[in-house]
């Protein structure tokens, strides 16, 4: 097919009012000036999924600095730039057309904008014009040979962009600062970080945009925690620097606990600036754990938590179609905690009480020997002993765990103190010997290995699917994932969904998830997220999901089988 605008648009003006199968003679390739335009695939009719397009700009004509786009990371900022002046630029162009995806407040890798060696494109979803199934060929000619190449000069094009060169230039480097600080973490011996004078509230609780920073109280670190980050930039940062080790947050209700916990769970996510949140760094694989009754559990140990059923059952090895508060925590706890999770995110308010903690004189009422479940209270120092697992809690009815507790935050109207002190004291504990009760079930439990048709669902089309945020269809079957509260939006849950189907080709009866989701991983750092979906032209708009997002879903995925 002609490369010429001309014929492209004479072609689409020809086909005007005759029916829509009609435009799949259209796929090709079009130049139109530096704009090279694909159109990858066209949907059958208006009210299927939208046609896949492709506009590319090759680097001698994007101009972009090289040193700026040089490595994987630098390219994944970048990349995130150029995705967000095409959502600027896009206010120009009917956005019910053309569907270019719309990031939030993270900079993840997506699929959505790929720069390579030699140039820049971006993955577009366009709904071709049409009047029942009849083709609005005028309209579509406008579309693909005028607005898609407008659109593709306004994204990649720097003298087209409002603060030029220096915009890309500091969004690169806000990035490589992030990188750099979270290295940080680690050397310090931190799993968190939060800046002085960062905005952690919400504009709403439906919201994920910054909170008035008029409105809001920035964060200010107690001085017994603060911590100088020097960065080899220049910058230089202070805040709070949360150890490895037990840390409890507590306070009255609304004085900001949640808050801070919400923003360390997604402080494993990297923000633009502006967000208030950008220098709220968490140790990257931390994890969300709380109660979810009613999810499936398939072949977990949840033996150092709960035992000695009456029923007879073996926990070591427990399922479960419909899982309790406490068994789907502890479920929770040791999945994480299995695909490389060192430290645990948990709110008191989400969890099952039983779970967490009990008292005294339940304790002398129920002997401890006719009590299947061991508190998280009596865990969380051998985790932390044993297997180097973290956990930042919040608590806001119950002491319990200042016996157990390296640090102890107060929040006084969003202020934090550093109450460590006063809270032991007040249990009467020695800080230099903290409660340990282990009885040696903090073990490394056996691998589960999912049998090799584990993920092959009975369905001719399509298996994994993802559905909004929260849910996936697989097959027949759906996987609910509303508790996994670190996914960030749909193209996060297509990227799990994409993992899913990847999974499925691994696991062949002798490799564990463990091993499946290291090969992922391993996969996604040499090929990138296009890796995914085998390096298809246009791969949709996913984005990449950590490993405990993906190992998330299979474990709720119902109909998943082991290996015996």
């Amino acid at each position: 097919m002609s490369s010429q605008r001309s014929n492209l648009a004479d072609t689409l003006h020809g086909l005007d009012g005759r029916s829509y199968g009609n435009l799949k003679q259209i796929r090709g390739r079009y130049r139109f000036g530096p704009v090279t335009l694909f159109v990858n695939r066209v949907q059958a009719d208006p009210f299927a999924s939208p046609s896949k397009v492709r506009v590319r700009i090759e680097h001698a004509d994007a101009k972009l600095p090289p040193e700026l786009i040089t490595d994987r990371q630098d390219r994944i900022a970048a990349a995130d730039y150029l995705l967000r002046a095409g959502n600027t630029a896009l206010g120009r162009f009917d956005r019910k057309a053309i569907i270019l995806g719309r990031p939030g407040q993270e900079v993840l890798e997506r699929t959505n904008v790929r720069i390579d060696d030699a140039g820049v494109e971006a993955r577009l979803l366009v709904n071709l014009p049409a009047r029942g199934r009849r083709i609005l060929g005028h309209r579509a000619a406008d579309l693909l040979t005028r607005d898609l190449p407008d659109l593709a000069r306004a994204m990649f094009l720097c003298e087209k962009w409002s603060d030029g060169i220096d915009g890309l230039r500091q969004h690169v480097q806000l990035h490589r600062d992030q990188l750099e600080l979270r290295d940080h973490l680690g050397e310090a011996g931190l799993v968190g970080f939060i800046a002085n004078g960062a905005i952690l509230p919400r504009s709403a609780g439906d919201s994920d945009e910054p909170m008035n920073p008029e409105q809001a109280v920035p964060f200010a670190s107690p001085p017994e925690l603060e911590h100088t980050v020097e960065l080899s930039s220049g910058r230089s940062l202070t805040g709070m620097g949360i150890p490895r080790g037990v840390t409890v947050i507590v306070g009255g209700g609304y004085h900001g606990k949640s808050t801070i916990l919400r923003a360390l769970e997604r402080g494993v996510h990297l923000h633009i600036a502006g967000d208030g949140r950008e220098w709220v760094i968490t140790d990257p694989g931390a994890t969300a754990i709380r109660a979810e009754d009613g999810r499936a559990v398939t072949g977990d140990d949840i033996s150092p938590f709960i035992a000695n059923l009456p029923s007879g059952t073996d926990t070591r090895t427990f399922s479960t179609t419909n899982a309790s508060g406490s068994t789907s925590q502890a479920a929770n706890l040791v999945e994480a905690i299995e695909v490389g999770a060192r430290t645990l995110l948990i709110d008191e308010d989400t969890s099952a009480t039983n779970f967490m903690i009990r008292d005294s004189r339940m304790r002398a009422l129920i002997p401890a020997e006719r009590e299947p479940i061991t508190p998280f209270v009596d865990r969380v120092r051998p985790l932390l002993d044993r297997r180097g697992v973290s956990t930042v809690l919040v608590a806001g009815g119950s002491s319990a765990f200042f016996e157990v507790a390296d640090h102890v935050i107060a929040l006084d109207a969003y202020v934090p103190h550093d109450v460590t002190k006063q809270a032991h004291e007040l249990v009467g504990v020695d800080p230099d010997a903290l409660t340990v009760t282990d009885d040696g079930s903090v073990r490394q439990p056996a691998l589960r290995i999912p049998t090799a048709k584990a993920l092959r669902p009975a369905s001719k089309t399509k298996s994994a699917r993802a559905k909004g945020t929260d849910r996936i269809q697989f097959g027949r079957a759906f996987i609910d994932l509303l508790a996994v509260s670190q996914i960030v939006d749909a193209q996060q849950t297509a990227g799990v969904a994409e993992a899913l189907e990847y999974l499925a080709e691994i696991f062949d009866g002798r490799t564990a998830i463990t091993e499946a989701l290291a090969e992922i991983d391993e996969m996604l750092d040499e090929q990138g997220i296009d890796g995914l979906t085998g390096h298809r032209d246009h791969p949709g708009h996913i984005t990449r999901p950590r490993a405990q997002e993906i190992a998330s879903a299979l474990n709720r995925y119902r109909e998943l089988l082991l290996v015996e």
